[in-house]
């Protein structure tokens, strides 16, 4: 079976179609409260450094993405227009800036837990880059979301399985990844709520997907289980919730309209489920029957999805990420996340 893997070139696509529009302000959807006329004001304004990529999560996720890109290939042809627009925006005053947002009354829910999670997952990525000065930078950023989990996670008493920004395995997945190397208390609230939520689920049906996901709730919980759990115990949880594969996990969604932004949530859904079976797969014993199915339908969803990052904005300004997360496989080879 042909595995797709992030070769350079697939790197340089990635990078030039998220760099045309990280810095682009407009269009951008606002999640902004409003208490007064004073709180009219432009993206950029509100938000020094995240107000391209169409909303601040995007934006967020799109310096993820062409971050790891650059560690991942420093010779990339793009590699020295990364840098110059990093030194440019990662900086304390842009950063105290964002903070300023968060400190609003109104912003107690801001991108709550998506967002979060992906500005984790940025500080994360950074600090892997041999020049630090950027994730220093992000740092106060970093640690006032990471609060904001503490805080928020013991009060949530249900998870939220949607296949959306709600998602509660998804957020987790990478507070877990960044907490197991910046906070040791975070790492371990997660993987608390991880088995308090999840831990006694069995015979998952999988309805799924719904018209607008781009996330399976099946595979991101078993993901984030992957993550959470000793190898012996997920593979005895893994078994008891997935006894049988449902056809509707092996299956690529059909997109219909690639201009209706939420239609176009299920691209993004072929790639996430290829970046789940591929980390559940390599998570599972060498001999499990359930891993050469897992390889395989993670293949088949990319092969659906990859043509068309670019079809139009509605996905150009996100799908990328999710690529890179697919193909990417730091946490497909039997590296526990969290570990640099």
């Amino acid at each position: 079976m042909h595995t797709t893997t992030l070769t350079p070139d697939l790197a340089a696509r990635f990078a030039a179609l998220t760099l045309g529009h990280l810095g682009l302000e407009w269009p951008f959807k606002l999640d902004h409260v409003m208490a007064g006329p004073e709180d009219v004001l432009p993206p950029s304004a509100l938000h020094p450094i995240f107000h391209g990529s169409f909303d601040w999560h995007s934006c967020v996720h799109g310096w993820w993405q062409v971050m790891r890109l650059l560690r991942r290939f420093p010779d990339l042809p793009q590699a020295a227009e990364i840098r110059a627009r990093a030194d440019a925006m990662l900086v304390p005053d842009k950063v105290a800036g964002e903070l300023a947002y968060l400190d609003r009354p109104a912003s107690a829910g801001f991108e709550r837990p998506y967002g979060w999670a992906w500005l984790l997952a940025l500080h994360d990525e950074l600090g892997r880059h041999a020049d630090r000065h950027w994730w220093q930078a992000l740092d106060p950023l970093a640690r006032a979301f990471a609060e904001r989990f503490k805080a928020y996670l013991p009060r949530l008493t249900y998870p939220i399985r949607v296949g959306a920004h709600p998602n509660s395995s998804f957020a987790l997945l990478h507070a877990h990844r960044w907490a197991t190397s910046h906070d040791p208390d975070l790492a371990a609230l997660v993987a608390a709520r991880a088995v308090g939520w999840f831990g006694a689920d069995r015979g998952c049906q999988a309805w799924e997907p719904g018209g607008d996901e781009f996330l399976s709730p099946a595979l991101t919980e078993a993901h984030l289980m992957r993550a959470v759990l000793a190898p012996a115990d997920f593979h005895r949880w893994f078994d008891a919730f997935l006894p049988e594969v449902p056809a509707t996990l092996l299956t690529p969604a059909f997109v219909s309209d690639r201009t209706d932004g939420k239609i176009a949530h299920l691209d993004g859904l072929n790639l996430s489920r290829a970046w789940s079976w591929r980390a559940i797969a390599a998570g599972l014993p060498a001999d499990h029957p359930v891993g050469p199915v897992a390889r395989d339908a993670a293949e088949r969803h990319l092969t659906a999805a990859l043509p068309h990052l670019a079809d139009h904005y509605m996905g150009e300004h996100w799908l990328a990420s999710f690529a890179l997360l697919a193909l990417d496989g730091e946490d497909q080879e039997g590296i526990r996340p969290g570990k640099p």
